[in-house]
């Protein structure tokens, strides 16, 4: 992974509830191709693991300049995913299930 955490500290929440995203007041984050890189994994694990999918979409509000507490949060998520790998949903090549949705617009 590009991140290097094959040996990381595991994470037992995904982000610190407590944090404020913002797009101001923290130190730049320099390298925007690898904050976007990590991003668009986690994008991606959204699909098995819908209990990130919300702090996914709260870090992807900042692909275009993002602040080093934002890679940090993002880096957690990892970390949380890492210790965590038993709470993904998997979907069996041969079954037959079906996804239904419903939507109402009011």
């Amino acid at each position: 992974m590009d991140a290097s955490l094959l040996a990381c500290k595991l994470a037992p929440t995904p982000i610190d509830y407590h944090a404020k995203l913002s797009s101001t007041g923290s130190v730049p984050f320099t390298n925007i191709q690898a904050y976007r890189r990590l991003n668009e994994r986690l994008m991606y694990l959204t699909n098995t693991r819908p209990d990130v999918t919300f702090y996914v979409q709260q870090l992807s509000q900042f692909l275009v300049t993002p602040v080093l507490a934002h890679y940090n949060a993002t880096i957690g998520i990892f970390r949380y995913i890492k210790g965590a790998p038993s709470l993904d949903v998997f979907f069996f090549s041969n079954t037959f299930a079906h996804l239904k949705a419903f939507c109402d617009s009011d």
